[in-house]
């Protein structure tokens, strides 16, 4: 059973226009064709108490992609082209987060969830990379994803699950600056910009800046959290 955090914004459908909990389908395709069973965890008021009770019910989380990680958060002014903070789904996260890695639940971060991962445990982010890099090479817009390779750090977790390098589909215009100082960089791409980390050690935590949930062709790091998973439900149980 693996959680994957959703948004909750305007949706339309038919005649209805409302207010909705929603996430593409592509990130239930690749939990599913991984042998997985998803369940989707809409943002909703939390403490302690509730995040260990939704997590009770799980063995394994996805923090999913969308908008940008509240720049207070990491002691930061927001950039003029930061998103309007979504306060409801970084508490929810942090929270999901924070009682996952207590109790060593499996966590793939996905776009913005590397950026939650990072942030959670005091690291910083880039609020507009092309400030940084003077292109908009990791975000065309207009919902095109641009492919580029990414080069994984020899000895991560990272390279053993995807090798030396992998071609993968971005769209992200924040990136992770000061990293956390319990994670692991495990990927860069050719512009130097941090694409994956995760926590050292026997825990499944890892993180990814790019999409895998559009290149369906390749579902190792699915595999690996539904792997990851299944192990924490033989020895939780």
């Amino acid at each position: 059973m693996i959680g994957l955090t959703t948004y909750l914004d305007r949706a339309q459908s038919g005649v209805w226009d409302v207010r909705a909990g929603f996430l593409p389908a592509n990130y239930l395709d690749g939990v599913t064709a991984a042998g997985g069973i998803a369940m989707l965890l809409p943002p909703q008021p939390v403490d302690a108490a509730t995040a260990a009770r939704v997590l009770d019910g799980l063995s394994g989380l996805v923090i999913t992609g969308g908008k940008d990680v509240n720049p207070a958060a990491y002691g930061q002014s927001p950039h003029a082209e930061t998103d309007q903070p979504d306060t409801a789904r970084d508490a929810w996260e942090f929270a999901l987060l924070d009682e996952a890695l207590r109790r060593g639940l499996p966590v793939l971060g996905i776009c913005r969830g590397a950026q939650v991962l990072n942030v959670a445990l005091g690291g910083t982010l880039h609020q507009h990379l092309p400030d940084v890099l003077g292109n908009c090479g990791h975000r065309a817009g207009n919902a095109v994803f641009t492919t580029m390779d990414v080069h994984t750090v020899a000895g991560t977790r990272v390279a053993s699950l995807l090798g030396e390098s992998v071609a993968v589909q971005c769209y992200h215009h924040q990136a992770i600056d000061t990293v956390a100082y319990r994670l692991t960089v495990s990927a860069r791409d050719d512009d130097g910009v941090i694409e994956a980390v995760e926590l050292p050690g026997e825990d499944f935590v890892v993180a990814v800046q790019w999409h895998p949930e559009e290149s369906l062709d390749d579902l190792r790091l699915f595999d690996a959290i539904v792997g990851a998973a299944r192990a924490y439900g033989r020895v939780s149980r």
